[in-house]
């Protein structure tokens, strides 16, 4: 039977849904439903039975629900956002009431350190490479990080020369997937077997690209590389969308290589919503918190939480 927890990811997941005229399907009071988003209201088990047969025509399924969906945040470069577009999606999509963890998968272990996580007995690698679970601390409601540093550097060729060691990430995921709704992955600026692992891991990946001709250089190989694990792999991948950061709106340079992406890569989904260039993301990052908890009205939060909303629509 559905739940009021279920009932309520659904709608989210769904924010193009009419609202007044599913309540109308239903038989529902007026509103009903917005209250329900909004926090103020609690659906009952009358409500559900209402609710169930319609909602299913919309689309809703039990298995939507069952296992997280795993994203990987991957780009062959290094300093176009990865980290903070990990750290910050992740934090909206924790506050919009999923459940989120964060993996942190690159040996410089910036999201763990963003993130107040420096010292752990156990990270990410060790798991890959054992018996073990993997590592997961709970950062904030809805909120947990699987951490990494540069031990995972010194442990890469051990992972490279051991038995199914592209699925290594992918059969750990496996087994916490259905204690979080999603699960965002911090990839390495490497084309290696920590982002082969990543996207054999992953239902989704998103690009975050920097509008410059250096951030281009490249990125013909990193589509080659998704490509190549959806053809051999995992064939399911899919790339949910670009997502231009560092972006200085009124910069002409910035508006011309947007253009440009968007003719040269019109088969690839792009994200409306950009992530301005600020030194308010830096400042966040010093403070070890992320831009929610830093500056929730800040230009870049709201940006970050729109992308949260755009994720469902694209």
């Amino acid at each position: 039977m559905i739940t009021p927890e279920k009932v309520l990811k659904f709608l989210k997941h769904k924010p193009a849904l009419n609202l007044t005229q599913v309540e109308k399907e239903a038989g529902l009071p007026s509103r009903t439903l917005h209250k329900v988003v909004s926090g103020t209201l609690r659906l009952n088990e009358k409500h559900c039975q209402f609710l169930e047969p319609v909602l299913r025509e919309y689309g809703y399924a039990d298995e939507l629900f069952s296992k997280a969906k795993i994203i990987s945040i991957v780009n062959h470069k290094g300093g176009v956002g990865k980290t903070t577009t990990t750290i910050n999606l992740g934090k909206a999509l924790a506050i919009s009431g999923f459940k989120v963890l964060l993996v942190d998968f690159d040996s410089q272990g910036n999201t763990s350190q963003c993130c107040g996580v420096h010292e752990t007995e156990s990270q990410v690698i060790d798991a890959l490479l054992s018996k073990e679970d993997l590592p997961i601390i709970p950062l904030a409601e809805n909120l947990s990080l699987s951490p990494s540093n540069i031990k995972m550097a010194y442990r890469e060729l051990e992972l490279i020369n051991s038995i199914g060691n592209e699925k290594r990430l992918k059969n750990r995921l496996q087994k916490v997937s259905e204690d979080f709704d999603f699960i965002l992955i911090d990839c390495p600026p490497a084309l290696n077997i920590f982002t082969t692992n990543a996207l054999v891991a992953s239902d989704l990946c998103i690009i975050p690209l920097q509008p410059e001709a250096s951030a281009l250089y490249g990125v013909d190989s990193l589509f080659n590389r998704i490509y190549e694990v959806r053809e051999e792999s995992n064939p399911t991948l899919i790339v949910k969308g670009i997502l231009f950061t560092m972006v200085t709106e009124n910069t002409l340079v910035h508006k011309q290589m947007m253009d440009y992406v968007k003719t040269e890569y019109k088969h690839i989904p792009i994200f409306n919503i950009f992530i301005e260039r600020a030194t308010i993301i830096q400042q966040s990052q010093v403070a070890q918190q992320d831009i929610f908890s830093y500056s929730p009205k800040s230009p870049v939060a709201q940006q970050y939480a729109e992308l949260a909303k755009e994720f469902f629509i694209i």
